[in-house]
């Protein structure tokens, strides 16, 4: 009965405005625009659009950076991230001067650096682009000679695809993305770069990893302690990266250990040793927006603020608790409680197989609707598929002249309320609690609930013969069952 759930589970991200400071703010991007406001009619570039040796002091000086190779270095990323952006427009070479190479000067683009967030965000992931492509470029002396040397690239030689690099870390990020909004998962706390490089690497019934998966493992990490490094600037990450000492004193089996399994874990205190990386709130923003522009389902928490109760309640019962919560408290902020209320009520009603969940949705939300709702809730008091909830909301809130439900209110709302707990997969300790908790309480309730006219009863009686705890009981359900199935063809 399972429905089918969103494939990730929505992330709460701050405003664009916020965002947007924080791109800027990112060391990459913020030397990029730097950069971009130095360059002028007397900046040379070369044939590829590269800053010439002699403007690197310059470059480096105008970035408030030394005079040595490291600085130049960074002023050469700056500026090549500035002209992959726009940031900088390289000028074609006069006539007859090619080998010389041409000019820069500011971008278009410049301007969307003060203008809305929006387009302060396209820019940066413009940027993340570039900076993605360097992170999945191994430090290969090989690939370096050829490309100083003009040779073709033998990439099988090299043993390098680069297909598979991009693929590699695109899974990574995914994956860093996935353990942070999980419920359960990482949070806002960093990730240990042994457990994602396990992660990765290690199948989910190995017990015990090999000799070979332990040396993947610890070459994933060394490569993920590269990525990182080259992905921090630009802000997607904060990352601590792995303790060189670590390195020279462990071989691969024992780093490789500290994350591919609970035999081989480290000690809490000594984890961070081997390598620590958070995905930033900029950075859960740029792996959702690639995600969403390559097609996958990624929702946000807020997204669903100005939409209709329907598309609440069809989200909100397959969202971890916090992330319902929190969806929740923004679609009810900018309404009123009676009439939001109503909108709730209204969309859960139903007798689909999506149906229970929207109405589980709606007791979630009207939990968090106030006493504001009252009115619109006493108003189906009379329906038979949202009177039972109704009398459940008003009595939990000491609410008076309440009606006395009749007997097939309570049983339709008990196959109701099992028919949505196995629709969202609950905790099977709780289903087996509410299962107690209902046949416990009514006195011959499998002679009775068989009866009840709800589209689920055959389903619900049939999981009630698998999983209740009681033997007697789930015997009396299988027979239930059989007599609801046959009684309805």
């Amino acid at each position: 009965m399972s429905a089918e759930r969103s494939p990730l589970p929505p992330v709460r991200l701050p405003s664009e405005a916020e965002l947007a400071r924080e791109a800027l703010a990112s060391p990459l991007l913020g030397r990029a625009v730097r950069i971009a406001r130095w360059a002028g009619p007397a900046t040379r570039v070369g044939a590829g659009g590269e800053l010439l040796t002699e403007q690197l002091p310059a470059a480096a000086a105008a970035l408030g950076l030394g005079a040595d190779d490291e600085a130049y270095a960074c002023a050469s990323e700056a500026w090549r991230i500035a002209v992959d952006t726009g940031l900088v427009e390289v000028t074609d070479p006069a006539e007859g001067a090619e080998a010389e190479g041409g000019t820069a000067r500011a971008g278009a683009e410049l301007a969307v650096v003060a203008g809305a967030p929006g387009d302060v965000l396209g820019l940066w992931l413009a940027a993340l682009e570039t900076v993605l492509a360097d992170a999945a470029v191994p430090d290969l002396d090989d690939l370096v000679d050829a490309l100083e040397s003009g040779d073709e690239i033998d990439f099988a030689g090299l043993d390098w695809d680069p297909e598979a690099e991009e693929e590699f870390l695109d899974e990574v990020l995914t994956s860093l993305y996935l353990l942070t909004v999980a419920e359960g998962g990482a949070g806002e706390g960093p990730v240990p770069l042994p457990v994602l490089a396990a992660s990765m690497i290690v199948p989910e019934d190995m017990s015990e990893p090999t000799d070979d998966v332990l040396e993947q493992v610890s070459d994933a990490m060394m490569r993920l302690d590269d990525q990182f490094r080259t992905l921090e600037p630009i802000g997607l990450v904060e990352f601590r990266p792995v303790d060189e000492e670590l390195m020279a004193e462990a071989d691969d089996e024992e780093l490789a250990a500290a994350g591919a399994g609970p035999d081989g874990a480290a000690e809490e205190e000594d984890i961070a040793r081997y390598g620590m990386v958070r995905l930033t709130p900029l950075g859960l923003f740029g792996i959702r927006a690639r995600m969403l522009e390559a097609g996958v389902t990624a929702p946000a928490v807020g997204e669903l603020a100005e939409k209709g109760a329907d598309a609440l309640l069809d989200a909100v019962a397959l969202f971890p608790e916090a992330a319902a919560r929190a969806e929740i408290e923004l679609w009810l902020a900018g309404r009123a409680p009676v009439a939001a209320a109503a909108d709730l009520l209204a969309a859960a009603k139903g007798t689909d197989a999506g149906a229970p969940l929207r109405r589980l949705g709606c007791q979630q939300a009207l939990a968090l609707a106030g006493p504001g709702a009252e009115p619109a809730v006493r108003a189906v008091l009379a329906d038979r598929e949202l009177g039972g909830l109704a009398r459940v909301w008003l009595v939990e809130r000491g609410a008076a002249d309440v009606p006395a439900p009749g007997e097939d209110m309570v049983f339709w709302l008990a196959v109701d309320t099992l028919a949505a707990q196995l629709a969202a997969d609950g905790d099977p300790e709780e289903l087996a609690a509410l299962m107690t908790g209902l046949t416990g309480g009514h006195g011959g309730f499998f002679d009775a609930v068989w009866r009840v006219d709800h589209p689920a009863v055959t389903e619900v009686l049939e999981a009630m013969g698998t999983l209740h705890p009681d033997k007697k009981a789930a015997k009396e359900a299988r027979k239930a069952a059989f007599k609801a199935r046959s009684t309805r063809g």
